[in-house]
């Protein structure tokens, strides 16, 4: 019994020892700052949204398959493949519903929404202006980003790491100090992009047949910012 306790108060004296040693141990000289960086880079992968509807001119009723078979070519002239033009929305409760719906009510004019994938804007107002006016029911750009975005990712956190350490680096001259390594690194705010702004083409524009109003279809270019926070020793 008394080894036990003589062991007890042995590890009891060593604990407070070592918790003396702890508290006077010297502080860690530090210096916490935040750095940020944003680029702006222009998309080159745009998705267009066009919707197409059958109509009636003065002598018969155009139909979608009409509509389709222009878009089509269009696009083909246009030189952009096939495969980046998809079939976005078939208007209904699904596709038996609307094929069956056509079938029986001649009226009836059938929707259909396609996807376009370009590069750039440069030739909407051709292939647009290749498909009968009155089947454009409308067009918007759904969305945009870059074929490289993790490249500008990567590049923007790293120019945001660097303007902290730039920021510790001069902060510390003006008191005669210097950076001794790094502490600690934290991501506060990346990967924050604008927000699309809608571009839409109204039916007016397609009524009308003023192709040139594809030109309302601008938008701002893409925004990549990145924050961190860094601990930096102080030497």
């Amino acid at each position: 019994m008394k080894k036990v306790m003589f062991l007890l108060a042995g590890l009891f004296v060593a604990s407070l020892s070592q918790a003396q040693q702890t508290d006077n141990k010297p502080p860690v000289k530090k210096i916490e700052v935040t750095g940020s960086a944003e680029i702006e880079i222009t998309p080159d992968e745009i998705y267009l949204d066009i919707a197409l509807r059958e109509f009636k001119n003065k002598t018969a009723k155009v139909e979608m398959s009409t509509l389709e078979s222009q878009l089509q070519k269009a696009v083909k002239e246009a030189g952009i493949p096939a495969s980046d033009l998809t079939i976005a929305n078939v208007f209904g409760t699904n596709y038996d519903y609307w094929w069956n719906k056509k079938k029986k009510d001649p009226d009836f004019m059938a929707r259909k929404q396609y996807r376009l994938k370009l590069s750039n804007l440069d030739k909407v107002n051709a292939i647009l202006g290749a498909v009968d006016a009155e089947g454009i029911e409308s067009v918007n750009i759904s969305s945009y980003t870059h074929s490289k975005m993790e490249d500008y990712r990567k590049q923007v956190k790293t120019k945001a790491l660097q303007a902290a350490k730039a920021k510790a680096t001069y902060m510390l001259e003006a008191i005669g100090n210097t950076i001794d390594g790094v502490l600690e690194v934290q991501e506060i705010n990346t990967d924050n992009y604008a927000d699309v702004q809608p571009a839409v083409f109204a039916n007016a524009y397609a009524r009308a047949g003023n192709a040139e109003s594809a030109d309302a279809a601008s938008f701002k270019k893409i925004k990549v910012r990145a924050e961190v926070r860094a601990v930096f020793f102080i030497k």
